[in-house]
């Protein structure tokens, strides 16, 4: 990206450079690129930028590659990365947006394999959702709860939340309300929802296939594309989706404004640190440790 939006503070992922890249003793999950192009020099993946600037990437220390807006990349560089065990993800910007992943025959599938188990017993599976649930519900006793209980609780907890955001900033309300493909014919409150909500499933997808877990496979969510990840989403969405959009409500003067609310969004995902907060949170919900952040 260029320097001067990097500098605004108003990015999740900053332009890599030779001195912002990790170090070769640490294993770092990702690394996110736009406007270039990644190609092979030496057996080595080298990444130039729009300014014709060179760096030479350490694939090896590197988890996962998330090719944003402008990308590209040779066939040679996918060899040379899926020979590192090196995935890679084509995302949006700042992956906001997430379109795909991939990841080579040989990647190492243990966090999969721990997720699976986990999804496969019941007794486990009902655990890790209490352990989520918890975190909405500190000081209630989830002990002898159903997972049924647990999201009917959740349910009108968020209707609850709902209603107490709309009286605090003055916002009618008259529901949570969205029909997939006709965006416009939302009112304000919900169209910053929907577009919060799609961002912040963009970044967890993107984690979650750095780390080596599968998106399809939830603990609480099913009968959706994306079960995991929207598992995890509520962990985040009160501050990060539901509040900012009550709160831009009365200022967009019905009228939505994509680029405003973006830059909000982005300035409470860094506020919250949500990319170096889900790698533990999923740790801590799954009960497990992370094999990515500890293999190399």
């Amino acid at each position: 990206m260029p320097d001067d939006q990097a500098s605004t503070g108003t990015r999740l992922l900053v332009k890599i450079t030779r001195d912002s890249l990790p170090q070769v003793k640490d294993k770092y999950p990702f690394l996110y690129l736009e406007r270039g192009r990644l190609e092979i020099d030496d057996s080595s993946v080298k990444w130039i930028d729009c300014d014709a600037n060179v760096v030479r990437l350490p694939i090896a220390t590197v988890n996962c590659l998330l090719l944003g807006p402008g990308t590209s990349v040779t066939h040679e560089a996918i060899k040379v990365m899926a020979d590192s065990n090196c995935g890679i993800c084509w995302v949006g910007e700042d992956s906001l947006l997430f379109y795909a992943g991939g990841q080579s025959p040989t990647a190492d599938s243990r966090n999969m394999r721990e997720q699976m188990r986990l999804a496969a017993d019941p007794k486990k599976s009902l655990e890790v959702a209490r352990r989520m649930f918890s975190r909405r519900f500190r000081d209630v006793d989830l002990t002898d709860k159903s997972l049924k209980e647990m999201m009917g609780m959740e349910g009108a907890r968020v209707k609850s939340l709902y209603e107490e955001k709309a009286e605090m900033y003055g916002v009618g309300w008259k529901g949570r309300r969205y029909t997939p493909g006709v965006f416009e014919l939302s009112d304000v409150t919900n169209k910053i929802l929907t577009s919060c909500n799609a961002a912040l499933y963009g970044i967890l997808g993107s984690v979650v296939h750095s780390l080596g877990y599968s998106p399809h496979i939830g603990f609480i969510h099913s009968g959706s594309p994306l079960p995991f990840i929207y598992d995890l989403a509520d962990l985040y969405k009160e501050d990060l989706c539901i509040d900012l959009a009550f709160s831009m409500t009365l200022e967009m003067g019905g009228e939505y404004e994509r680029q405003k609310v973006a830059a909000s969004f982005r300035q409470r995902v860094l506020a919250l640190d949500l990319l170096g907060k889900v790698v533990q949170d999923i740790e801590d919900v799954l009960g497990v440790k992370n094999a990515r952040r500890d293999s190399k």
